[in-house]
């Protein structure tokens, strides 16, 4: 057995000696070498004989839970009894107590677990034996009056971590009228004390101007006492003044010295700072491994910042390659704190699929967050989800609320959205004023978009003189700010697509400015102008050159003229495989006419060699589109056995489609083979 010194004195000090000795003693003596249980004993029998320590030696067995069930509200019977026979000590825990509730003596003390075990043991009777073991209750409600009372007495008495709290009491008004002057006073006693608490006090009160003139110099040198004695908010508040050079030359590496003395206390605002100084270079080395571990310490801390300034590091990478699946984790923890920014990125990596698995749903719900936090691009985002049913049930009435509180917020694509759907009657009545309203809202905005539907709006509703000169006005104003469709519709109001005298000559500007910037219905536009001859700027050359460059932009319609061209030799040299190329390329998009073509030359193998069976497919999907043309084609390769399987009862299902398009080839056909168009709807 091993024996504390103060045991061993016990041993070998006389019989006389202890037998001397009050309960008091001896029971600290008990107290010391772990005896609780007999200390617990000695010390009632010197509280019974008017001890007022031994009340409060027993208060601290009850708030530890030495010797006895922890428990705060006995704890605070034997303070209190203590407290009223001037026991300082009693006196500040007691004022804890009433301050914090259970949870201010030594942390928190907690049932539960006794609760739950007793009350699966004992059933209905489990709070009766609750009483026989608390009888004055398991918990002690907050009671600021109180708490001031007693904390004035033991601030009275001397004791400087009271004096720090009662000062804290006037500086907030709990139990007291807010008063800065006593808290200035109790601040300064605990400081001369040289208490550290007290004297990070002092430095907010004069950092702040808390009923003094603000003085940054003196507040530095009050923080810089309790930084010296480890005091780690003191740290912080002194780094960061160093940081920015308030009251003091900016000193970085000062402030990182001190930061990393308080980032050793695990300190999450004291991590989160030297992982930026660690980031930058500034004040410390530069390392991107340290920076990335104090953020991480600090985030997982559930520091928002640092959750956010980790999330920040891996998206962008910060001198290393990005890496969106962690950088995705710790915005959407983030996105979970409320940020609404992360929010956002959330509802994008989730719509795009970045760093996370492609989630509509998901990017529904964190759009619909952020919005809901005032975050209006998210607002027009969510609104067009619910437009199409994106990830939501489809509802325009939702949609209609994002777009408004989009436009609150600025967005005029969400103006523009809202002038749409009044216009057309998507989900509310049609109101064409309305409409115009928000349309014209929006082009005010500066849009070149917005300019350019308000313009459109106008057109179709309003084609007086004045109103087309306002209308030239905006799309001028929206083309010359960069935006090709609006280049576009100057062309085509030119040439007198929305009534008017067609003028050829000034609208070729205005499409050529479109289609350098990658419009392709104005690159088609200019390949079908050049290439009329009655268009007055008929160019061979050009007209090829704006038909291979719509066709190269994907324009089916431009392909299938690129592909005529190649064939016949208009406009290029003739090369019927370049051809074939090009009517494959608008087939595949399914220009009706393309696919037929193609199957033509594919059987006649023009172009390149002969393949039946490919021209019978393209033949199909030509008259699957009703065709007419292609359906006879199709039910003569049926008929022949021609690149399918012989076929004549769907040989003259497909005479049956053409015909009832009156086309007369069908027909004589049909009375070929003995069938009329009646016979086969039989």
């Amino acid at each position: 057995m091993t024996l504390s010194a103060r045991s061993l004195f016990q041993w070998i000090r006389p019989a006389s000696a202890l037998s001397q000795e009050g309960p008091f003693e001896r029971g600290k003596a008990a107290y010391e070498s772990g005896q609780y249980l007999e200390a617990l004993k000695l010390w009632k029998l010197a509280a019974e004989a008017g001890e007022a320590e031994a009340n409060y030696r027993i208060g601290m067995l009850y708030a530890k839970g030495e010797g006895v069930v922890r428990n705060v509200p006995d704890a605070a019977i034997w303070f209190e009894r203590a407290a009223q026979s001037g026991n300082i000590e009693a006196q500040f825990q007691l004022g804890m107590i009433f301050l914090y509730g259970s949870n201010a003596v030594l942390g928190p003390y907690r049932h539960e677990t006794w609760y739950q075990s007793s009350a699966a043991r004992l059933g209905d009777g489990a709070s009766n034996v609750q009483d026989l073991i608390f009888p004055h209750g398991t918990s002690v409600a907050k009671n600021v009056d109180a708490a001031f009372r007693w904390m004035s007495a033991a601030a009275e008495g001397g004791k400087a971590e009271a004096q720090t709290i009662l000062g804290n009491m006037y500086s907030e008004g709990q139990g007291c009228t807010k008063d800065f002057q006593p808290a200035l006073r109790w601040y300064r006693a605990a400081a001369e004390q040289n208490c550290a608490p007290a004297e990070f006090a002092l430095g907010d009160v004069y950092y702040q101007g808390r009923g003094v003139p603000v003085d940054l110099e003196q507040a530095a040198i009050w923080y810089r006492k309790a930084a010296d004695q480890d005091h780690v908010r003191a740290e912080v508040a002194l780094a960061f003044m160093n940081l920015k050079g308030a009251g003091m030359p900016e000193a970085p590496a000062e402030a990182a010295r001190l930061f990393q003395n308080a980032a050793k206390h695990d300190d999450a605002i004291a991590l989160y700072n030297v992982g930026l100084l660690r980031l930058n270079g500034k004040g410390i080395a530069k390392d991107l491994d340290l920076a990335e571990t104090a953020l991480r310490k600090a985030a997982r801390k559930d520091y928002l910042p640092a959750i956010q300034a980790l999330a920040e590091f891996y998206s962008h990478g910060a001198g290393a390659e990005p890496d969106l699946r962690e950088a995705a984790t710790w915005y959407e923890k983030a996105a979970e704190r409320g940020d609404v920014q992360a929010q956002f990125f959330m509802g994008r990596f989730y719509a795009t699929g970045t760093g996370v698995s492609p989630n509509i749903r998901q990017a529904a719900k964190w759009f619909e967050r952020a919005a809901e936090n005032g975050h209006a691009t998210a607002a027009f985002n969510i609104a067009i989800f619910y437009l199409n049913g994106s990830g939501v049930e489809r509802n325009a009435e939702a949609a209609i609320k994002w777009f408004e509180r989009a436009s609150e917020g600025g967005i005029s694509a969400a103006q523009v959205q809202l002038g749409r759907l009044y216009s057309i009657g998507n989900g509310v009545p049609r109101d064409q004023k309305l409409a115009g309203e928000w349309l014209s809202k929006a082009a005010v905005g500066g849009d070149p978009d917005a300019k350019t539907a308000y313009a459109l709006f106008l057109l179709h509703h309003d084609g007086s003189a004045d109103r087309r000169a306002e209308v030239q006005s905006l799309l001028t104003e929206a083309a010359e700010a960069g935006y090709a469709p609006a280049a576009f519709q100057l062309g085509a109001l030119h040439i007198g697509k929305f009534g008017g005298i067609s003028n050829v000559q000034g609208a070729i500007p205005w499409f050529t400015r479109a289609a350098k910037a990658g419009h392709v219905e104005a690159e088609y536009t200019l390949a079908l102008l050049y290439s009329d001859p009655n268009s007055g700027v008929s160019d061979a050359q050009a007209a090829a050159s704006w038909m291979a460059t719509a066709a190269r932009s994907g324009n089916a319609a431009a392909q299938f003229q690129l592909a005529v061209m190649y064939c016949t030799g208009n406009g290029v040299v003739q090369d019927v495989a370049q051809g074939l190329n090009w009517y494959e390329v608008a087939a595949q998009q399914g220009h009706t006419v393309a696919q037929y073509n193609l199957a033509v030359m594919l059987g006649r193998g023009q172009g390149r060699e002969a393949d039946p069976k490919k021209a019978a497919e393209w033949l199909q999907k030509a008259a699957e589109q009703g065709m007419a043309e292609a359906q006879i084609a199709l039910g003569d390769a049926l008929m022949s056995g021609a690149g399918v399987a012989q076929d004549k009862d769907m040989a003259a299902h497909w005479y049956q489609q053409a015909a009832r398009q009156n086309n007369e080839g069908a027909v004589r056909r049909l009375k070929a083979i003995g069938l009329t168009l009646v016979d086969t709807e039989r």
